[in-house]
């Protein structure tokens, strides 16, 4: 009661007990306390359902990529089984017949949706305003700035007299270039942002990285001190970077000292505002060569019968999962080292294959006889020929 007293402080008005009936043990046993307690305290309930795949059918890929990152086999009695083959999104006529009993719960799913509605303008940057001095357009203050910067560095890399020296006019030559991209594309605002987080770090004594990825590149990057590398003396391009023909928003690489990343995220949000400053989160992938195998090992089989290959093109890997699902020993034609080495060279080169009927098999030497397939129509047909006839593939090839 008190733990529930708590919450409902933090969300006044907007706080909700939730119910699943995804098929877990003692789900009843909660979802009675549950209403009990709602009952008592006069708390809403809401009627959700743990969403992890889309389609129900999905529930064993699920549980395969679980054992993935478990490292644990489908077989395995000690991998933990959390999920059910329930979670996937139900439409409005099965979550009205899984709650028919409660339909307050359901009702109230509408009630957090209205809450919920949101409008985004996606594809425009808005970024915060960087405060520029009173009579100063964001755009003249930036080149001002960059123009004098690049005066401290030409100094420093070859003394007061650096005016007299040779090659120094490429430098301005490449400052008014970078600025008359950066101010037409509306994106001097972020580099001012960069150069004030970065500036107070060091200052505040948190280390930053030289600079690093395209963003190297610039030479007003390397005035406004956001890095220390210069660009013209290692050839590096702006365009990298940059480019008007490929509109999008610039992206520094900028690396801080763990110890005080946090505090240069909260002088940000301090600087322009919590409701102005967000951390992004980074999705991590299965690559195509990387999940085959993993999806053999997952499944217990033997290490020899997992496929080796050099490239996979993304377009067959559905055929490719496919026959590795599939329950089965090789057939005796696929475990022959010829005939893998032969259709491997082709999958690994993205080569044609045709199919030639009066042979029975696939070749490399199209001829208007036979038809033209894809490697992925290759793929498919042979694992469809060895599932018909309940010889199973773990590989298609």
């Amino acid at each position: 009661m008190e733990c529930l007293a708590r919450w409902e402080a933090i969300f006044p008005g907007s706080f909700y007990l939730e119910l699943q009936r995804v098929g877990r043990d003692r789900e009843e046993d909660y979802i009675d306390a549950a209403l009990d307690l709602a009952a008592e305290t006069r708390t809403p309930v809401v009627a959700t359902n743990d969403v992890r795949f889309i389609k129900q059918d999905d529930f064993e890929a699920h549980e395969v990529r679980v054992c993935i990152n478990d490292r644990r086999t489908l077989d395995d009695p000690r991998r933990s089984r959390e999920y059910t083959d329930q979670q996937y999104l139900k439409d409005s006529p099965e979550m009205l017949a899984l709650f028919e009993d409660i339909p307050s719960a359901l009702e109230n799913s509408l009630e957090i949706a209205k809450r919920c509605s949101l409008s985004l303008d996606l594809g425009t940057p808005r970024l915060p305003n960087y405060p520029v001095p009173d009579g100063l357009t964001m755009e003249d203050f930036f080149s001002q700035i960059s123009a004098d910067g690049l005066k401290v560095r030409l100094a420093n890399l070859y003394g007061e007299d650096y005016a007299a020296r040779e090659g120094i006019a490429l430098y301005w030559e490449r400052l008014e270039f970078e600025l008359k991209i950066i101010n037409q594309m509306g994106f001097a605002g972020y580099f001012l942002i960069v150069m004030e987080f970065i500036q107070w770090s060091k200052d505040n004594g948190i280390p930053v990285g030289p600079g690093r990825g395209s963003g190297a590149g610039s030479i007003v990057a390397y005035a406004l001190k956001i890095t220390d590398l210069d660009p013209l003396k290692y050839d590096l391009l702006f365009e990298r970077f940059l480019n008007p023909e490929r509109v999008s928003m610039p992206d520094f690489d900028v690396d801080f000292c763990m110890e005080g990343r946090d505090r240069v995220i909260q002088h940000v949000a301090e600087l322009y505002g919590k409701e102005a400053v967000s951390q992004i989160i980074t999705f991590g992938t299965l690559a195509a060569k990387a999940v085959v195998r993993d999806v053999a090992r997952v499944q217990g089989q033997a290490l020899g019968q997992t496929p080796r290959f050099k490239h996979v093109p993304v377009g067959i890997m559905s055929a490719v999962i496919a026959g590795l699902s599939t329950v089965g020993a090789l057939s005796p034609r696929l475990r022959d080292k010829a005939e893998l080495a032969r259709i491997g060279r082709y999958y690994a080169t993205e080569s044609m294959l045709v199919w030639d009927d009066k042979a029975g098999r696939y070749d490399a030497d199209a001829t208007p006889e036979f038809g033209t397939v894809t490697l992925a129509d290759h793929y498919k047909r042979l694992a469809t020929q060895y599932v018909a006839d309940d010889r199973g593939v773990h590989a298609v090839f």
